[in-house]
């Protein structure tokens, strides 16, 4: 099987990964608390056959509390299901070394939840509130401690067969192995899709700067750059077409704002099916600046002409009325004379004014004294 054959199951693969981890991640603690009922279960089937009634009753309570704990995560509550947690371990570390003595490490089961208090109550938790997480690991710390001392020479009340000994060290062991990797797995998914859900959002945010709101066309500050990037390279040839549509006040005032709002859009859409790879940009109010790259002065009077034409023949559809306006164009070409885009977008603006005062609904290309 070849590469290519290989990498889109690679890619499925990694799909699925992401999917399962974001699942485990939105039910972290009904999964946590899923998984603890079903600890319990398997220590009460243990302690079973070792004829330790006292702790077969005991993890069989410890299985209720985790269902109560189940129902509890599904409705919300989740500050009692985390103490229950650590609560419930705690007791549970203090009364199997008692009963069973050190040697089948029960009392490793304090470690196991280490990384619970951790990556729960950092979500539980906010500013100062932490020093209870802190204070909490302190106290599990302490109690390991104590409890360690407490039974180090201990006989305990039952002496178990070597065989269920071993299983319980490995299955504690494991349970404080992988909480450990599971929930810094958890931790490290969480934080890098935080960072992706940034990122989004940042880019995002950068979009919605530069273009504008109503139109998603581009704004001044997403349209100037376009413009000074072209003046800066020796040899390219563009146009600027400054356009304002005639009247537009008595637009607002006749069928009112959002009206108004629709004939923006309306032109902003017939200009990008007139002008296709054309950067287009809301200059203010009613007012459109066109960059056409590529053009000169007569190949862009001819294509802006069409789109006067255009706007002028295509009204915007409102509420079963038919709004018809005019748009007058003033038209530039780039020159060496320009520094900066403001330079020729002043030419283009004043002879659009020239045409508001001479008829409108025009074209001017050519500055008239």
């Amino acid at each position: 099987m070849n590469e290519a054959s290989k990498r889109p199951i690679t890619q499925k693969s990694l799909t699925a990964l992401g999917k399962f981890m974001r699942f485990l991640v939105e039910n972290a603690y009904s999964f946590t608390v899923a998984v603890m009922g079903l600890v319990h279960a398997t220590l009460a089937v243990i302690f079973l056959f070792a004829d330790v009634m006292e702790l077969v009753q005991f993890n069989i309570v410890s299985v209720i509390i985790y269902v109560f704990c189940f129902i509890l995560c599904r409705s919300g509550h989740i500050l009692p299901v985390y103490a229950s947690i650590i609560l419930e371990v705690t007791i549970y570390s203090v009364v199997s070394t008692y009963y069973v003595g050190l040697r089948c490490g029960t009392y490793c089961f304090l470690f196991s939840i280490i990384p619970i208090i951790i990556y729960f109550g950092s979500s539980l938790f906010r500013g100062s509130q932490r020093l209870g997480v802190v204070i909490m690991l302190i106290l599990n710390f302490l109690m390991f401690a104590v409890l360690y001392v407490s039974f180090f020479e201990a006989a305990p009340v039952y002496n178990v067969p070597r065989g269920i000994m071993l299983v319980l060290v490995i299955l504690s062991a494991f349970a404080m192995v992988f909480s450990t990797m599971f929930y810094n797995a958890m931790y490290i998914f969480s934080s890098e899709n935080q960072v992706n859900i940034l990122e989004k959002k940042n880019r995002q945010l950068s979009a919605v700067a530069h273009e504008d709101a109503l139109t998603s066309i581009l704004n001044r500050r997403g349209f100037l750059p376009l413009v000074r990037d072209l003046m800066e390279e020796p040899g390219n040839h563009f146009s600027i077409a400054f356009c304002d549509l005639d009247d537009f006040k008595r637009i607002n005032d006749s069928y009112g704002h959002e009206a108004g709002d629709e004939v923006l859009k309306h032109v902003a859409t017939m200009i990008k099916r007139e002008l296709p790879g054309s950067d287009i940009c809301r200059w203010g109010g009613e007012e459109f600046v066109i960059l056409l790259n590529g053009c000169d002065m007569l190949t862009a009077k001819g294509q802006v002409e069409r789109l006067r034409k255009s706007i002028e023949s295509n009204p915007t559809s409102f509420f079963g009325k038919n709004i018809f306006v005019t748009t007058t164009i003033g038209l530039e070409e780039n020159k060496d004379i320009y520094s900066i885009p403001e330079d020729i977008i002043k030419v283009a603006d004043a002879r659009m004014y020239y045409g508001k005062q001479h008829g409108k609904n025009i074209l001017i290309t050519e500055d008239n004294e």
